[in-house]
């Protein structure tokens, strides 16, 4: 049996309620962060003698020389040969929706001229290397593959350097067949902390980056959090959400999956239905404890569920927007029969599914929008991952004789307002 968290909007200790069910509580684990540390600052000192040693010791992998933990593209080709027809053809699908809606993200150069002849304007540029950091082994997340490299090269980044650890040896066909569809330049056999060092610092064998992007464990994004400033990083992501506002006409075994679908992912995982009608409430309690029983990952779900989940009785819809807008969450889907007619009033969510038959695990491989969404109320001032992540911009200013004269004026009084008299002197020199 599950014990399933019942709330109501109309309850007086309910603002209390929903913060204690809010409240994550991310504190590093010093042991983490002290292990962190050293392999950063190992790699940083060592190299490649630090990253061989590294995946020796944690991935049992037995590497004679350095050289030996880049892929060659032959491999990761014969992964996609490997692959059933089936797989490699959702592949091929999702990657081609993924492009198709992140090369409407490309961002252009532009400037103006103004009257007096000074143009202003902007330069758009890729950048030049990202490193994505895939997880190895058991995990699979092609997926993630797909949905970080595409939009950096449809940004234009010249080279995308993919890391994956491959303990005991073991490597993931359909992990190497998304990097091949998907555009990456080069594959490292490295992974933890250790490989994000590498490609924070550089090492003979593993170029510097510009960024790091991709999905990891808490080694990974201790180390992430730590290299940030010396590289840039996609986010700092936390467990994953979802919350449903229903208005009861959805199929409660439908709603009830897609509870499942992010509790499964792990026991800090949160899923969240706000509905206004108590008789569909229970009929999604009664169908998780019925279909839970059925699902691989039941303990990781009833975990999930019972410690940061809820079913939570709402006023109307317009109430349910607002108590949306105050969980800001990961994922949001809108299973309402006129979805388009709530959303000018919801404000915060890293994504919006709309309508009874968008379910959040559709754009998690195949719609076209980036899965990779921000976490833990960060939607709140933080977008998805897309092609604006892999590009930078650039300020262009080239002022004419005349405007020199109007700027200068202009720059010099406030110079001297600041104290600034090299400013207002170097402003000046250029007045007629």
């Amino acid at each position: 049996m599950i014990k399933l968290n019942r709330l109501s909007s109309t309850d007086s200790q309910f603002e209390a309620s929903l913060n204690a069910l809010l409240a994550f509580e991310s504190t590093q684990d010093e042991a983490v962060t002290e292990t962190v540390t050293r392999i950063l600052a190992d790699v940083r000192k060592g190299g490649d003698d630090a990253l061989l040693d590294y995946t020796r010791r944690f991935d049992q992998l037995e590497i004679a020389v350095i050289a030996d933990i880049e892929l060659p593209k032959s491999e990761w080709q014969q992964s996609l040969q490997r692959l059933q027809a089936a797989e490699r053809e959702a592949l091929e699908q999702a990657a081609e929706r993924i492009r198709i809606y992140h090369e409407k993200q490309l961002a252009q150069s532009w400037q103006y001229t103004e009257p007096d002849g000074t143009v202003l304007g902007q330069k758009i540029t890729a950048l030049d290397r990202v490193g994505l950091y895939v997880p190895g082994g058991k995990a699979s997340y092609p997926s993630s593959v797909l949905m970080n490299a595409i939009p950096a090269k449809v940004a234009g980044v010249k080279e995308l350097i993919m890391v994956v650890p491959t303990p005991r040896g073991e490597r993931n066909d359909l992990v190497l067949a998304a990097a091949a569809i998907s555009g990456v330049d080069r594959i490292f056999t490295i992974g933890g902390a250790q490989a994000i060092g590498a490609l924070a610092y550089g090492t003979k064998l593993i170029p510097k980056v510009d960024k790091i992007v991709g999905p990891g464990n808490a080694y990974v994004a201790t180390a992430k959090r730590m290299v940030f400033g010396q590289v840039g990083i996609d986010m700092v992501a936390g467990p994953s959400e979802i919350l449903v506002i229903c208005d009861g006409n959805t199929d409660p075994d439908w709603i009830a999956m897609d509870l499942f679908s992010q509790a499964e992912h792990d026991e800090q995982a949160q899923s969240i239905l706000l509905c206004p009608h108590s008789d569909f409430l229970d009929a999604v309690a009664a169908s998780i404890a019925r279909q839970l029983d059925t699902m691989p990952r039941k303990e990781v779900i009833r975990a999930s569920l019972e410690s940061r989940g809820a079913l939570i009785k709402v006023r109307d819809l317009a109430e349910a927007c607002t108590i949306a807008n105050r969980i800001a969450p990961e994922h949001l889907e809108l299973s309402v029969d006129q979805p388009e007619q709530w959303l000018d009033k919801l404000k915060h969510a890293g994504a919006i599914f709309m309508g009874h038959h968008t379910c959040e695990a559709l754009g998690d491989y195949c719609a076209g929008p980036n899965h990779v969404l921000p976490t833990s109320g960060t939607a709140r001032f933080s977008s998805p991952l897309g092609v604006y992540d892999f590009q930078k911009r650039t300020s262009l200013i080239q002022v004419s004789p005349q405007g020199a004269t109007t700027l200068g004026t202009i720059a010099a009084t406030l110079a001297r307002g600041e104290g600034l008299q090299a400013h207002a002197l170097s402003a000046e020199f250029r007045c007629k």
